[in-house]
């Protein structure tokens, strides 16, 4: 087989191991396609689809003080390209002194059935029933004297992974996203609305725009509040934003070293703590209906809660919060063993259950006077030591009185805990698949529940939308 005909992924990766030579090799070859619409003033305005392919080489070089990782990752990748890639991942790995994360490569793991396959693909085939009704969505919001904005992306990537350790795996990961943006047509007035989906089967455009025309009417009477402490009801796209950071955050090697919110004071982690009274449990789990996400590790660089030497390692279901006690925190094989806790790598999924069926409606017809949140957005993290943030409420608060909503008021920065706010929460909602506002870039699939909480903290009048 000539470097020059080897195209296909698979061939890519078992080229790229032929042509190593270090004492250990990983190769992770990712193929992208995506496709997108884009809206604005109830009319599309663009549209398009993207290919690329990009390729992860890790060689390992073992010496006498241990063993070296270096690791080189270009897009764009042809045959012609492998050679110069692999001796640079190689001359990374010699010019590099002893990996402290440094394992045995994985081995054991069953070759994947498809491994040899073609890569799967999206278009705008993707679109096919979701575009007329986007286009019904506008005629409507015209027709009500509101506009919208927004976008639609689909993006499928086939990762394969092969080693030198045997390992020959393969996953595709669709991800879909939708936005929508309802506005009055004198801006003063907006409404936000997002949806996760693998294969925009389960979204409707239709039903969102009715959603933002409610809010939008729930804007025409305006309420200026003080900055202070709220009873508020968290929808879940919020919930999920914040538990994501904490997710996040959630290293066991830094709690078990004292840097985080999960140390124990005196030593050890908080592992086996009660967080929370109610019956809550956050979860990962690859196999989770429509939430599925790759069942092994796919780790393109070393960091504190991930590690090259783990590539293929399985993952399975994990409880990171069990009942409301914290079961476990992020660890790899080498950050296990430092701390004594369990394997448990990310998941790239997060679930929330409450065992509640409640809606957030229902939640908010019993609430005496709160606020009602639509998104949160730029977050920042600003204490480790407890985990506070800080971030904005964006595109909506609601005041909410004797159970109605009343009228729209002002936003809010905020200053709270994610791990705090589980311990003060009073309520839990029905738990439902949402997208992140903030972190939707980087994270999508989540499922998580509204919450109330009695006291949120509203610390300052922000001038935002």
């Amino acid at each position: 087989m000539s470097a020059r005909s080897t195209t296909k992924p698979h061939e890519i990766v078992e080229r790229a191991l032929e042509l190593s030579r270090a004492d250990g090799c990983v190769v992770i070859a990712d193929e992208h396609s995506s496709a997108n619409l884009r809206w604005a003033g109830n009319a599309l305005t663009t549209n398009g689809v993207t290919r690329g392919r990009s390729l992860t080489v890790v060689a390992t070089v073992d010496g006498k003080e241990g063993t070296a990782s270096g690791v080189v990752s270009r897009s764009a990748v042809t045959a012609d390209d492998l050679e110069p890639l692999v001796r640079a991942a190689e001359a990374a790995a010699r010019g590099a002194g002893p990996a402290e994360d440094a394992q045995p490569l994985v081995t054991g793991v069953p070759e994947a059935p498809d491994f040899t396959d073609a890569p799967a693909e999206t278009s705008s085939a993707v679109f096919a029933d979701f575009a007329p009704a986007l286009g019904e969505a506008f005629a409507r919001a015209r027709a009500g004297g509101r506009e919208l904005y927004g976008f639609a992306n689909h993006e499928l990537v086939s990762t394969y992974v092969g080693t030198s350790a045997g390992l020959r795996l393969r996953h595709d990961q669709p991800n879909g996203t939708l936005e929508l943006n309802a506005k009055s047509p004198d801006r003063t007035r907006s409404a936000w609305a997002g949806r996760s989906t693998r294969d925009f089967k389960d979204v409707d455009p239709g039903a969102l725009d009715a959603e933002l025309a409610v809010r939008l009417g729930w804007a025409e009477r305006r309420v200026d509040l003080p900055a202070g402490r709220y009873e508020t009801l968290l929808p879940p796209t919020a919930v999920a934003d914040l538990l994501i950071y904490q997710l996040w955050s959630a290293s066991g090697r830094d709690a078990a070293e004292g840097r985080t919110v999960f140390s124990k004071p005196g030593g050890g982690t908080r592992v086996g703590e009660k967080l929370t009274d109610l019956p809550l449990s956050l979860r990962s789990d690859p196999n989770e209906p429509g939430l599925e996400c790759a069942p092994f590790v796919v780790a393109h660089s070393s960091g504190g809660d991930q590690s090259v030497f783990d590539n293929g390692l399985p993952v399975g279901p994990t409880e990171w919060i069990a009942n409301g006690e914290l079961a476990h925190l992020t660890t790899t094989r080498h950050t296990a063993a430092l701390t004594g806790l369990p394997v448990a790598p990310a998941g790239g999924n997060l679930i929330l259950d409450g065992g509640s069926d409640r809606s957030l409606e229902e939640m908010v017809a019993d609430t005496g006077r709160g606020l009602l949140l639509t998104c949160l957005w730029y977050i920042r993290e600003v204490d480790p030591a407890t985990l506070l943030l800080t971030g904005l409420t964006r595109d909506g608060v609601y005041l909410v009185e004797n159970g109605q909503v009343t009228g729209q008021v002002n936003n809010f920065r905020f200053n709270e805990s994610p791990v705090d706010l589980l311990g003060r929460a009073t309520e839990a909602g029905r738990t439902e698949k949402t997208l992140p506002r903030e972190w939707g870039d980087w994270f999508t699939r989540a499922a998580m529940p509204a919450l109330r909480v009695p006291d949120f903290n509203m610390s300052s009048v922000s001038q935002g939308v």
